[in-house]
């Protein structure tokens, strides 16, 4: 199976479709498939739900798709980082479904191994509770949470072989690895592309077993989410 595209538009151009979910991994700006993102603003669909721990900032990561009303819903954790997000949710615009971090996690977690949902004590006496099953157990009282499951990931990897064998780098393994497993189809935007058998089978963080399509992006941008300096101290 050729799983190595030339670039990130052709990977997406025959699977995009209006009103499809995706999920977009990374933690902040760290570990975005920024490649990916791109070719999605550029292909046009629109209507999507997509689920990201965050919605990027104004300008980058899922931002760009923002500016685009290409999103319907975010299925996310933290979106304080967005103006343009906060604009257009105030606004009716957009729709949200907002999650625990941890729940959301193993939201995802849960859908790529099969688990349609699971009880969790987080969120337990808040809206994030309501409408939502209930139940006892040891005396405690538990939220019923469902997994998550897209149509399409997006994911960004340090390195990878043509076979989808994938090693992700620090913060960028956050949700990167579980959304690699929790879609029908996974698209990872590579870094660093070496030949099959060069990464050692033990240093594998997403087999390739889960991953359809590849992309090479190297020397991917890496913007800085919000900069805080100081003055240095004159010695």
């Amino acid at each position: 199976m050729q799983k190595l595209y030339p670039n990130a538009h052709t990977a997406l151009a025959d699977v995009l479709k209006d009103g499809m979910t995706l999920m977009s991994g990374g933690f902040g700006l760290c570990g975005v498939a920024t490649s990916l993102i791109e070719a999605v603003r550029e292909l046009g669909v629109k209507d999507l739900t997509v689920i990201s721990n965050n919605a990027g900032v104004d300008g980058a990561g899922l931002g760009i798709l923002l500016e685009t009303r290409q999103i319907k819903k975010m299925i996310s954790s933290y979106v304080g980082e967005n103006k343009l997000f906060a604009e257009q949710y105030l606004s009716g615009e957009l729709n949200l479904e907002f999650n625990p971090q941890g729940t959301l996690a193993e939201r995802i977690r849960a859908g790529g191994a099969g688990i349609p949902a699971f009880f969790t004590k987080t969120g337990v006496g808040t809206i994030i509770a309501e409408g939502k099953e209930l139940r006892e157990f040891d005396g405690e009282t538990y939220v019923m949470e469902r997994g998550l499951f897209a149509d399409v990931a997006l994911v960004h990897a340090y390195k990878g072989d043509p076979e989808g064998n994938l090693i992700y780098r620090k913060t960028a393994r956050n949700f990167n690895p579980m959304m690699a497993t929790a879609a029908k189809l996974t698209i990872a935007e590579v870094e660093h592309l070496v030949e099959p058998g060069e990464i050692d089978a033990d240093a594998v963080h997403t087999p390739g077993i889960f991953v359809q399509r590849i992309v090479h992006a190297p020397n991917p941008a890496k913007p800085i989410e919000k900069r805080t300096t100081r003055q240095r101290v004159a010695a």
